[in-house]
């Protein structure tokens, strides 16, 4: 018998630095024939001694998973401290993540804030390979400040690419020539033609999810054309500690993505 708490050794294979606070690490995969990784899953990443974290997956490739990762807290101050030629401890994947045949043939509006870009980011590159597969792809991300942006090669590249991308900050020092302000104030800019073939996922802090959301009821969308990613509380990964239940759900299992009338009504 299998036991599902058990990790396998994944070695790092890059450190990629993003800021301060928040570095991506490139980690050894070969199981996915076996164990397949969609984009807004997620696995449980462990140190012995210091414990384990849910951690989203933000990029996948034929050999190697990539995990952007905040420094929070004890055990991520300990991995922050390993770098290429280390290894951590992993089991997953876990949760139903994105299914990137939803989006195809429709206009994607994709709005994240903060580390919350991580979920969605397989989905941008799948995209950004594959334009032709979707009518239009916009973006918009917020970040706290310039030297908080994420992904900045990415982000070039995405452009580049051809999708409308607007990334904008909180706050910025005099003399900043991009973006400030919230991101809801740029939904109502987005060149959207059908409604009816559109869809939206928002993945952030719950008051930025909250009003985008409204934005995006504001100017048209179906809510039932509208997902989120919720992923806080999560724990065990296997739906057995009821540490991330919210009503009748458990987001380890039946999420961490939703349909947003799934759990409008849920008080979290």
């Amino acid at each position: 018998m299998n036991n599902s708490y058990m990790p396998f050794r994944s070695e790092i294979l890059e450190v990629i630095k993003h800021a301060d606070v928040e570095y991506t690490f490139r980690m050894s995969y070969d199981r996915g024939d076996t164990h397949p990784v969609k984009p807004g899953q997620f696995f449980e990443i462990s140190i012995p001694k210091y414990g384990e974290a849910p951690i989203s997956v933000s990029g996948i490739t034929d050999h190697s998973l990539d995990f952007t990762i905040r420094r929070v807290g004890s055990l991520t101050e300990e991995i922050f401290e390993n770098y290429v030629g280390g290894h951590f401890f992993m089991r997953g994947p876990y949760g139903n993540g994105f299914d990137v045949n939803m989006f195809k043939g429709k206009e994607i509006v994709l709005i994240t804030g903060g580390s919350g870009l991580s979920p969605v980011h397989g989905v941008i590159d799948y995209f950004a390979d594959h334009m032709d597969e979707c009518k239009s792809l916009s973006i918009i991300s917020g970040f706290k400040s310039p030297d908080d942006i994420l992904f900045r090669d990415d982000l070039k590249r995405w452009i580049a690419d051809g999708m409308n991308f607007i990334y904008t900050v909180d706050a910025a020092p005099e003399g900043y020539e991009g973006n400030v302000g919230l991101v809801t104030q740029y939904i109502p800019q987005l060149p959207l033609k059908d409604f009816d073939n559109a869809i939206a996922v928002v993945v952030g802090p719950p008051m930025m999810i909250k009003f985008s959301i409204q934005e995006l009821l504001k100017i048209g969308f179906d809510e039932e054309k509208i997902w989120l990613s919720e992923s806080r509380k999560m724990c065990c990964g296997l739906g057995k500690c009821g540490h991330c239940r919210i009503g009748e759900l458990y987001v380890c299992q039946d999420g961490p993505v939703f349909k947003y009338t799934t759990v409008r009504s849920f008080i979290d």
